[in-house]
């Protein structure tokens, strides 16, 4: 699938709401989560985002980091849109506290290789 999207603004954009995700977690076990709403929701909107990043990243994507998971993480943003009713919370737990320090770290080593052939600008 090609992009018409730059790479490194998804990778940031990736970055940007991992980022925030995890201020929106500080602090809170599972339990703490799950019965904090506001901090669910705005969880759940910036997965949807790293979940548009993604797809934007096209074929780019595995070529980037292919130890990730693209189609389950564009999968997740089409769930969160549209099955957002059945979103599991062992999941999105699961995906918080599991995945996206993996994926993050990862990003950032991209972001870094990008940056560095275009000798500093995205």
């Amino acid at each position: 699938m090609r992009s018409d999207h730059d790479p490194a603004d998804c990778l940031a954009d990736i970055l940007e709401n991992i980022e925030r995700i995890q201020s929106y977690v500080a602090g809170l076990d599972r339990d703490g989560f799950r019965n904090d709403g506001r901090s669910r929701d705005a969880v759940e909107r910036c997965l949807e985002r790293v979940c548009e990043a993604a797809f934007r990243l096209g074929d780019a994507a595995p070529a980037l980091m292919p130890g990730q998971r693209w189609g389950d993480i564009r999968g997740m943003g089409n769930r969160l849109r549209h099955a957002y009713d059945r979103i599991r919370f062992d999941v999105l737990w699961n995906v918080v506290s599991k995945n996206l320090p993996t994926l993050k770290a990862e990003v950032q080593g991209a972001l870094t290789r990008i940056r560095a052939d275009t000798g500093g600008n995205p």
